[in-house]
């Protein structure tokens, strides 16, 4: 006689679900306590952030109209910068102006190839003093790192110093893999050739009266800017200099490689910061920094920028922040308000339920 199979599940605890577990009772003894201590703790702490968010002083200077001013000085409208401070001394809070002049050079000295560049010279003020840490930041608007074709189109083998074949670049940085020799691009894709390539000079207070020789100059350093993490995963190419080009929007700087004009991104720190996207269409990313020295006096300064980078190609626009620092970072309100309302909340859903149970008890 043939045996009957049965599909009835083996006797063990899992297949007959009999297997502990725990269930969590939501009572008011458990629950009140736990909002309230929520509101207790988060509210004040959202506090704190907030102070201390603003506490940092900040400069924004919106300077993407500059290119078009010629060399009359130009006084900027109040709603193309912004300045926050602390506290306010005598220093008397003079509005930005800019003027753009004409240069065969960077401010690097090194010469821009087919023709020239405008170089910005923007003025402003500080009223009170700065102590060091200081730092400038770039900021874009409308730019979306967070594409999907933009984020994918780069080639990390290639940014690792390896030998990349023209099929490999194509199938990771297309659009801009090779250029109309199949000579590949380096580095390759959208990321690498849309890099933000203004310049910024350090920030020099100027004399009242208008000695330069009395000018003093704050020197910012542009390297300790990136991540470790990042340089590390960046290396210079080991490709044949005949089957590489640079990318297009970078023929200002790099008309073509040789060996003495190589890009290296293990070394370039502005490169490495800028290969870490952002998530959002509007972001600041570190130029530079003023760890220490003395602290920046009151008064009018003036800072140098080579006008490189066409941001309204892309329908936004360019920032330069002058910003100090807490130890939450620079001057966001965010955090804190976003700790005061989840707290706030916390202790109204606990009232809220609180009055329930007071009236319907379960």
């Amino acid at each position: 006689m043939a045996e009957i199979k049965s599909r009835k599940p083996a006797n063990t605890a899992f297949k007959q679900q009999r297997l502990k577990s725990w269930q969590p009772l939501l009572t008011p003894k458990t629950v009140l306590p736990t909002l309230f201590a929520a509101g207790i703790v988060f509210a004040p702490l959202g506090g704190l952030f907030l102070y201390e968010s603003e506490t940092v002083n900040e400069i924004v200077i919106n300077y993407t109209g500059c290119d078009a001013v010629g060399s009359q000085e130009t006084t900027l409208t109040g709603d193309l910068y912004s300045y926050k401070f602390t506290s306010d001394n005598s220093t008397v809070i003079r509005a930005p102006s800019y003027k753009s002049v004409p240069s065969s050079t960077f401010l690097d000295s090194s010469p821009v190839n087919g023709g020239t560049i405008n170089q910005c010279f923007i003025k402003f003020s500080i009223p009170m003093e700065l102590k060091p840490p200081i730092y400038i930041f770039y900021q874009l608007t409308n730019f979306y790192q967070n594409h999907r074709k933009y984020v994918k189109s780069l080639n990390y083998n290639q940014l690792a110093g390896e030998v990349i074949s023209q099929g490999d670049a194509a199938a990771s940085c297309t659009p801009v893999a090779t250029d109309a020799n199949n000579k590949i691009y380096y580095p390759c894709g959208l990321i690498a050739n849309s890099m933000f390539n203004d310049s910024f000079s350090s920030l020099r207070l100027l004399n009242p009266a208008n000695t330069s020789s009395d000018n003093k100059t704050y020197t910012f350093s542009e390297t300790g800017i990136a991540w470790p993490s990042d340089k590390q995963r960046f290396k210079m190419t080991s490709m044949p200099l005949d089957q590489i080009t640079p990318p297009p929007n970078w023929i200002r700087r790099y008309p073509n490689y040789t060996a003495d004009n190589l890009f290296n991104p293990q070394t370039d720190e502005h490169f490495q910061v800028w290969m870490r996207t952002s998530w959002y269409p509007t972001f600041r990313k570190l130029y530079s920094n003023y760890q220490q020295g003395d602290s920046l006096a009151p008064g009018t300064y003036e800072i140098q920028v080579d006008l490189n980078y066409n941001i309204t190609a892309y329908g936004g626009t360019k920032s330069i922040i002058i910003t100090g620092t807490s130890f939450l970072g620079d001057r966001n309100a965010f955090m804190g308000l976003a700790y005061i309302i989840f707290g706030c909340v916390a202790a109204l859903f606990g009232i809220t339920f609180l009055g329930w149970h007071f009236f319907r008890p379960r």
